[in-house]
């Protein structure tokens, strides 16, 4: 029998109400030639055996990692996942995509973010860090209007080497605060600091660069960090938290806030997300902070317990004067970081980020010596590179994908400037002989 949940009469009421004729009016602005007017062709019902062949069958036309050699990059990285972090991850206590808010969080989950924060401060070189943010993109455009709540200036410095689409998501947040974005040329592939001081002045509220940059290249945040300091402003790092473990973190260098994405951090690549966004700050900014901070106290007998200690986007007490309109955080994607990162260890990330770093050189060296092929930047790097090349990008892709390797990103996505360029990551999971495939594939293209 059919049923649905509106009876005739409150139809009745609403059509009344709005002043509309029937619910067939009320699509007339829909073309008649889109509209299903008549039998929707659902097939018969199957049996569960024949759904599951068809399901299978299906699944099995997709080409993921494990069945293709994956250098593909540009934010998303096909990094080793430790068994013990799905396994962990799943336990029926923790395996949830909401995020418990005060009244139902319990103190374990508090102490797992508790001990994320912990570990992303240890990361980034900070003084504290939220319980996550929704991706790296959102954490960046986040730290821009920090940044322009405290300094209360609404002019802003993006290095032109950040993520595209991270650019993307700062653009779309700025036009809605009215904030004006100025871009940092990069013509050589990382930030100039001359360039950046003729271009600060003292109504700039802060800058923002990535390091390792889109194109892989390491920035000097040695020579950036104080001239944005210079002029009164924020320093914004968005990282790699691999990377932190072999470079220097934006800590030591002096940064205010700094952002990442947490993919790497043991979250599989799934579609390309939304993963896991990381913020961390100096201590004296941490009250403008957008998200949630999970703090660690005890009680009138001495016994440690976890609260959400701040909460300083709720708008339902602050309203328009709420840091931010993040609401939430990535809970389970968080859960699966801090397991990550508890069975790697520091030796363990500094063991990965060496593999990522030595295995990239070697690639790009072989490369660079093949006819046609060359880095398009002369700096240093981390995991990813930029190839550029005489020959027709989207053919090597092809070809390439056709002997099983997802030979990299081609960038003319992003920029029809760099139509001859592709980026390439090497993470630990490439073998030599693995590396040794793709140049062999590259210089057959």
């Amino acid at each position: 029998m059919k049923y649905t949940q509106l009876t005739e009469s409150q139809v009745e009421k609403m059509l009344t109400t709005i002043g509309a004729s029937s619910v067939e009016s009320l699509f007339r602005s829909v073309p008649e030639a889109i509209r299903c007017n008549g039998n929707l062709g659902v097939p018969r019902g199957v049996s569960e055996l024949e759904l599951l062949r068809d399901v299978n069958a299906l699944a099995g036309n997709n080409k993921h990692c494990e069945a293709l050699l994956c250098f593909l990059g540009g934010g998303a990285y096909d990094h080793f996942i430790p068994t013990v972090v799905d396994a962990m991850a799943g336990q029926s206590e923790l395996l949830t995509a909401y995020t418990p808010y005060q009244a139902e969080a319990s103190q374990g989950i508090l102490q797992l973010f508790y001990e994320f924060q912990t570990m992303v401060c240890q990361l980034t070189g900070m003084d504290v860090a939220n319980a996550s943010l929704y991706e790296g993109a959102t954490a960046a455009a986040e730290a821009v209007t920090m940044a322009a709540n405290i300094k209360k200036r609404n002019r802003m410095v993006v290095a032109a080497s950040i993520h595209p689409d991270t650019m993307a998501v700062i653009n779309s947040y700025a036009q809605e605060r009215e904030l004006d974005i100025v871009i940092l040329p990069t013509p050589n592939g990382t930030v100039s600091a001359c360039d950046l001081a003729s271009m600060m002045d003292d109504e700039t509220a802060g800058v923002v660069v990535q390091s390792p940059n889109f194109f892989g290249c390491v920035e000097r945040l040695d020579r950036i960090i104080p001239r944005v300091h210079e002029h009164g402003a924020l320093a914004i790092v968005s990282v790699d938290p691999i990377g932190c473990g072999m470079l220097k973190s934006p800590g030591e260098f002096d940064a205010d806030i700094v952002v990442g994405e947490g993919q790497p951090l043991g979250i599989p690549l799934q579609y390309g997300g939304p993963y896991l966004g990381l913020m961390a700050c100096r201590k004296e900014l941490l009250r403008k902070m957008p998200g949630r901070v999970v703090g660690m106290t005890h009680d009138a007998d001495g016994r440690r317990g976890y609260c959400l200690t701040l909460q300083t986007r709720e708008q339902h007490i602050k309203r328009e004067r709420a840091t931010s309109n993040i609401c939430t955080n990535q809970g389970l994607l968080a859960i699966r970081a801090s397991i990550y990162m508890s069975a790697m260890g520091k030796q363990g990330l500094e063991e990965v980020a060496s593999q990522c770093f030595h295995k990239a050189h070697y690639a790009a060296e072989k490369i660079a010596a093949l006819d046609g092929y060359s880095l398009r930047y002369d700096k240093t790097f981390f995991k990813e590179f930029v190839i550029q090349t005489t020959r027709d990008v989207a053919k090597i892709i092809a070809s390439c994908r056709e002997r099983g390797i997802l030979a990299g990103v081609a960038l003319s996505r992003f920029d029809e400037d760099w139509a001859d360029c592709f980026l390439v990551a090497v993470t630990e999971k490439r073998t030599k002989q693995e590396i040794d495939l793709l140049v062999d594939a590259l210089g057959a293209v």
